[in-house]
C-alpha cells in the first residue's frame, strides 16, 4: 500500500463514528449499540439546548406544566416498555422497573405543579429603614443544566434532577451511564414525542470522556450521581470553568433497632434494603446496630428473610446480576476481609459471589474497622452488630466519613434518634421511604455530597435567587444621594443606635418613623 494509501485510510479511520455496546448483565448478549459522543458534539447539544433555553422559560409555570404533564402520560402509558429497557440494561426484575419508574412519574408531577408556589415571586419585609421599598425574591432559571446519572436507578435518580431542571424552567443535557445508555435515549424520544422541535432533554452518550466533556461544555450547573471518587473528578473538571454542581454519592447507611422496635418489620426493612437491586443502592442499609435486648431475636428474624430470598435472572428471582462486572471483586473482597477478621456469615458468605450474581450475606461479629463497615460495598451483604443502648449506636452510626441515609426503628425514640444522626435524610420505623415522597429533599453530607434534588430544594438547586426592590413611596429619608445634610447623617446614626444599640431595649417602628419625619 503507498504512502497516500495509508494515509486516506488512517483518515477514513478516524472519521468513522466511535462506538460502544451496551450488555445485559444477567446473560452478557448486546443490548444495544451507541455513539462515543466527542467534545464537539456535547459543545453542540449544549448550544442548541441555550437557544430554546428561552422559548422555555417564556412558557412560564402553566405552560411548562402542561407540557411536562403530557410527558408524564406519555411514561405512564408506556411504562412495560421503558422497564424492559431497564430491564435489558441492568437485569433488575421487571417489577423492580416499574416501581422505579412509578415513583419517577410521581416526582416529575410534583416538579411541575408546584414549581410556580417554590420559585415565583414572593413578598419580603422592607426592613423599618427602606419601609418605602417593596421587596421581591423570585427564583430564576439557570439557562442549561448538564445531568450525569447512574445505573443503578437509570430512571429515578437522573429524573430526580431532570424533572426539576425541567420544571424550573431549564433545558437539560444529559448523560447516562455507558451501562445504561437506551434508558437515556428513551427519556429524551418520549419527551420529543410531546415537543419535537424543541431541545428540552438531549442526551449524549458515551464513557468518561463524555462526561468530562459536559463537565465543561458551558452548561450553567451539573448535576453528578456516582460514586465519591468520581464526584472529586466530576468537581475539579468543573472548577476549570467555575461551573457549579451538585453532587449525590455513596453511602454506607446504618439501621438503628431500639429495644421497643417492632422486630419482625425491622428484619423485613434490613432484608429490603440490603439485598434489593443486589444492594446497588447507594441509600441501600449496609450495617445494623441492634439494642442487646432484641438482637437475638432480630438476627433470627433477618437470617430466616435472607434464606429465602435469591438473585437471578428468571420471573422467580427477587434481584437481579451485579451490574457492574468489576464490583463483584470489590464485593468479595470485604466479605473475605470480614471473615478473615474474626467475623461469620450466618448466611452466604465464602462463595456468596459468583461469576454474575451474588447471594444475600449476613455478616455479624465483624470488627468496626473493617472495609465491611467502614467503604461502601454496593451489594447484597449486611453487617449487623449488637450495642447496649441507641447512644452506642449512635455513636457507632455516625462514625463514617459518609452521611447519605439511614433508617431508625423505635416506638417510642425514633424522631429523637433520627436527629442525632449526620446524614441528609432517615427513615422512621419504614426504609428508603424518604426517597419516595417528593416534597423532601434528596442529598447527604460528608463524603456522601452535597446539594439537594427533590422537593422545593430541588426546584431551587437549578435557579438563582432574582432580589427585586422597588420604591413605593417618597422616603422619610433620602439616603442614597449626595445631598443628603449633616443632620440627616445624624439623625440617622442616632436612630441606629435607639433600634439597634441596646440589647434588651427596641422602640417601636411608629416612633422611629415619627423620629426620621421630625428630621427632615
Amino acid at each position: 500500500m503507498s504512502t497516500a494509501m495509508a494515509d486516506t485510510a488512517t483518515d477514513a479511520a478516524e472519521q468513522e463514528p466511535r462506538t460502544f455496546e451496551s450488555l445485559n448483565p444477567a446473560t452478557g448478549d448486546v443490548v444495544g449499540v451507541h455513539a462515543i459522543d466527542d467534545e464537539a458534539t456535547v459543545r453542540e447539544a449544549v448550544r442548541r439546548a441555550r437557544a430554546d433555553a428561552a422559548w422555555w422559560d417564556e412558557l412560564g409555570f402553566d405552560g411548562r406544566r402542561e407540557i411536562l404533564g403530557k410527558w408524564r402520560g406519555v411514561i405512564a402509558r408506556r411504562m412495560g416498555e421503558l422497564a424492559a429497557v431497564v430491564h435489558d440494561e441492568t437485569g433488575k426484575p421487571h417489577a423492580d422497573a416499574q416501581l422505579e419508574i412509578g415513583l419517577t412519574v410521581d416526582h416529575l408531577a410534583w416538579a411541575a405543579g408546584h414549581a410556580r408556589k417554590v420559585l415565583g415571586p414572593t413578598k419580603s419585609f422592607a426592613g423599618l429603614l427602606m419601609a418605602n421599598q417593596s421587596a421581591v425574591v423570585e427564583h430564576r432559571p439557570l439557562g442549561v443544566i448538564g445531568v450525569i446519572g447512574p445505573w443503578n436507578y437509570p430512571v429515578f435518580t437522573p429524573m430526580g434532577s431532570i424533572a426539576y431542571a425541567l420544571a424550573a424552567g431549564n433545558c437539560v443535557v444529559f448523560k447516562p451511564s455507558e451501562l445504561t445508555p437506551g434508558v437515556g435515549e428513551w427519556l429524551a424520544a418520549s419527551l420529543r414525542e410531546v415537543v419535537p422541535d424543541r431541545a428540552l432533554l438531549q442526551v449524549v452518550t458515551g464513557l468518561g470522556e463524555t462526561g468530562a466533556a459536559l463537565c465543561t461544555a458551558g452548561v450553567d450547573k451539573l448535576a453528578f450521581t456516582g460514586s465519591t471518587e468520581t464526584g472529586k473528578k466530576v468537581m475539579a473538571a468543573c472548577a476549570q470553568t467555575l461551573t457549579p454542581v451538585i453532587v449525590e454519592a455513596g453511602g454506607k447507611d446504618a439501621l438503628l433497632v431500639d429495644e421497643d422496635a417492632d422486630v419482625a418489620s425491622a428484619a423485613d426493612a434490613a432484608a429490603w434494603g440490603a439485598f434489593s437491586n443486589a444492594g446497588q443502592t447507594c441509600i441501600g442499609v449496609e450495617r445494623v446496630y441492634v439494642h442487646e435486648r432484641v438482637y437475638d431475636s432480630f438476627v433470627d428474624a433477618l437470617v430466616a428473610r435472607a434464606q429465602n430470598v435469591h438473585p437471578g435472572g428468571g420471573p422467580g428471582a427477587h434481584y437481579g446480576p451485579a451490574t457492574l462486572p468489576k464490583q463483584l471483586d470489590l464485593i468479595r473482597g470485604h466479605i473475605d476481609d470480614a471473615l478473615a477478621s474474626g467475623g461469620r456469615a450466618l448466611v452466604g458468605g465464602e462463595g456468596a459471589v459468583g461469576d454474575r450474581f451474588v447471594q444475600p450475606t449476613v455478616l455479624v461479629d465483624v470488627p468496626e474497622d473493617r472495609p465491611a463497615n467502614t467503604d461502601e460495598t454496593f451489594g447484597p451483604t449486611i453487617t449487623v452488630k449488637k450495642v447496649a443502648s441507641m447512644d452506642e449506636a449512635v455513636r457507632l452510626a455516625n462514625a463514617t466519613r459518609y452521611g447519605l441515609g439511614s433508617t431508625v426503628f423505635s416506638k417510642a425514640h425514633g424522631t429523637e434518634i433520627a436527629r442525632r444522626l449526620r446524614c441528609g435524610m432517615t427513615a422512621v420505623n419504614d426504609v428508603i421511604s424518604f426517597a419516595a415522597i417528593p416534597s423532601l429533599p434528596f442529598g447527604g453530607v460528608g463524603d456522601s455530597g452535597f446539594g439537594r434534588i427533590h422537593g422545593p430544594d430541588g426546584l431551587r438547586e437549578f435557579t438563582y435567587a432574582k432580589a427585586i426592590a422597588s420604591r413605593r413611596i417618597k422616603p422619610v429619608m433620602l439616603l442614597t444621594t449626595f445631598d443628603r445634610t449633616a443632620k440627616q447623617d445624624s439623625t440617622f446614626a442616632q436612630l441606629i443606635t435607639v433600634m439597634h444599640g441596646r440589647a434588651t431595649t427596641m422602640q417601636r417602628p411608629a416612633a422611629v418613623v415619627s423620629r426620621l419625619r421630625r428630621s427632615r
